[in-house]
């Protein structure tokens, strides 16, 4: 694998700056492929407590299931307007069969035996099934970080995004079908490009001060 040319530190804090939660999208606008393609890429790379990734990342460009889920979501014109709508689903049970499953992958993808991973094998049963670690709160912390992932990668790509938590899980389950799927909905984001009426977009970011939020120690 090539070794990828870092951005300057300018270019991040720019770009991190620039980014903003926005609130009325272009529905004119969609991202390109090749940019949504690096998007999901950046879905797939996101990092997950043991690389066991318990998610699923859900897609919906159709606009009559978003206009099915837009009564779910207190209203948010976002969920139809953006160009594409990730659900960031959690996997609803951590067992056995789902942690040989990632276990098979990895012997795939490292050229290794899954016999060799039986102490790592012993380790996650012994933490997420018989320790109680694996609970769908556990997932549901990760499907954070796979947020906060996309939102940076987006943001370097001068994509716009809305996280939203402003909705009912349990009627996006309905919609989706997820139960049937052992997956449970834990956040949303909406991705596309600001519309020129957001009045969001021209407002001074408000953070404390580095004084205030980082300590050294």
């Amino acid at each position: 694998m090539a070794t990828p040319s870092a951005v300057s530190p300018s270019t991040l804090v720019d770009n991190l700056n620039w980014r903003y939660a926005a609130k009325v999208f272009d529905a004119n606008k969609t991202i390109p492929a090749e940019t949504w393609k690096a998007l999901e890429e950046a879905l797939i790379l996101s990092p997950s407590s043991f690389g066991l990734q318990p998610w699923k990342f859900l897609v919906i460009t159709d606009k009559e299931v978003r206009a099915k889920l837009l009564p779910h979501s207190w209203g948010q014109t976002q969920v139809t307007h953006c160009s594409h709508y990730v659900v960031f689903a959690a996997i609803t049970k951590i067992d056995e069969a789902y942690i040989d499953a990632n276990l098979a992958r990895t012997a795939e993808v490292r050229g290794v035996t899954t016999e060799s991973l039986a102490g790592f094998r012993k380790m996650l049963t012994g933490t997420l099934i018989h320790g109680g670690y694996g609970t769908p709160e556990w997932a549901a912390r990760q499907a954070y970080i796979a947020l906060g992932n996309f939102m940076t990668s987006a943001a370097m790509l001068q994509v716009d995004t809305c996280p939203m938590e402003g909705f009912s899980p349990a009627e996006y389950d309905k919609v989706l079908g997820l139960p049937a799927k052992g997956l449970t909905s834990v956040v949303c984001c909406a991705a596309g490009y600001r519309s020129a009426d957001c009045k969001y977009a021209s407002l001074a970011k408000v953070r404390f001060p580095a004084s205030a939020m980082i300590e050294h120690i």
